[in-house]
């Protein structure tokens, strides 16, 4: 696990892995039950220095690089909750981003420090009923009135509905053109107009929270524009990129887990008078599981390695997305087949684990919407 990582990477690794193992997994059971998890979780991570890793020191960040996040999104995919994980990535590299990235000077001394400490935790809106992975099927609209922008419209499946401060929400400006007529606003939880109603139980990422966003006359102020009006589905496109990424790279150390729990459930279960783990059958199962899981690793360093040198990595992360996603689900299956029926039942991770990742070849854009970009650049 050397290479890429320096010396200073492993001691952030020792610190979120400590942080992990001792204050997020002995809570998971509580949190999965109650399908949220307590906010102070975000002020806690704020104040470890987990929140801004490659933020601008000036709001509170360390300014680190791409490798440092490597690590902690490494770190963080080893929690036995992968909801809470979904969760905090949600605020760190799928929302407060575009903050950093597009915001005005004045919008980001408003926002992200709070942000970084944990204060204020954020949330992105795109999806609706009738638009997911298609963002151009958005109808959202926020028509310029004054000093404010008009919000109607409603948003589903928004994670961090309900712990969430800020909603960074992708709506429509111009109507009439296209990708060119779209907009990012900054929506303040409380806000006259804006209502979040929580959702159902869903199949896995339980301590998750998520809910429907309904916007009816909202008056959100010009300010909280982000960037340049009408850019907004530019910036969408760009920010999946870095929250496709992110994901990956947790989930795959996730399925590194599963793989290590497959492992050693079978040295001690017994079967035919021998253990599990000296069938060659089983053996030939993880050895393959672990080959997939490497090959996928090297694909995210190698993506991380493009990010490093400021490359167009849409190619790239679009590949690791779909792969990745295929690799966790294929190793969830077979080490849960590896768990017989104990893998069924909630007494081992694997049932979560396997419940969990299935999201992953949704979330974000789906496999398919995933395989059109590679071809795409492929120029097919």
């Amino acid at each position: 696990m050397d290479y890429p990582f320096a010396e200073e990477h492993r001691i952030f690794r020792r610190a979120v892995r400590r942080f992990v193992e001792e204050e997020l997994n002995p809570h998971v059971p509580e949190w999965e039950a109650a399908g949220i998890f307590p906010k102070e979780i975000y002020k806690r991570m704020g104040d470890l220095g987990f929140l801004g890793i490659r933020y601008p020191t000036e709001y509170g960040g360390a300014n680190a690089d791409i490798w440092s996040a490597v690590v902690f999104w490494e770190e963080l995919g080893r929690c036995r909750s992968r909801g809470l994980t979904m969760s905090v990535l949600v605020h760190t590299d799928m929302s407060s981003p575009y903050l950093a990235q597009w915001g005005s000077s004045s919008l980001k001394e408003k926002y992200l420090p709070a942000m970084i400490a944990g204060e204020k935790v954020g949330a992105i809106a795109l999806t609706e009923p009738g638009g997911g992975s298609d963002l151009s099927r958005i109808r959202t609209i926020a028509k310029k009135r004054g000093a404010h922008y008009i919000l109607n419209g409603s948003k589903t499946f928004i994670t961090n509905a309900l712990n969430a401060d800020l909603f960074f929400t992708l709506c429509k400006t111009d109507p009439t053109a296209g990708a060119r007529g779209f907009s990012m606003l900054i929506v303040e939880k409380g806000a006259r107009g804006f209502e979040v109603r929580k959702l159902s139980k869903k199949l896995g990422m339980h301590a998750s929270d998520w809910g429907e966003l309904s916007f009816e006359n909202c008056a959100v102020p010009a300010e909280n524009l982000i960037g340049e009006e009408h850019q907004g589905f530019y910036y969408s496109m760009q920010g999946l990129q870095n929250e496709r990424f992110a994901a990956c790279v947790s989930f795959i150390a996730s399925t590194q887990q599963a793989i290590e729990d497959a492992i050693k459930y079978a040295q001690e279960r017994e079967v035919f008078g021998q253990r599990l783990s000296e069938l060659q059958i089983t053996r030939h199962k993880l050895a393959k599981a672990q080959t997939k899981v490497e090959a996928a690793r090297q694909l995210l360093y190698h993506t991380a390695r493009l990010i490093e040198h400021s490359a167009d990595v849409t190619k790239e992360v679009s590949m690791c997305k779909a792969f990745c996603a295929d690799v966790a689900c294929e190793v969830a299956d077979e080490s849960l087949q590896i768990h017989g029926g104990y893998g069924y039942t909630d007494e081992y991770d694997i049932s979560r684990f396997y419940r969990d990742i299935r999201l992953w070849k949704i979330g974000a854009g789906t496999t398919e919407v995933m395989y059109e970009i590679i071809a795409k650049r492929m120029g097919i």
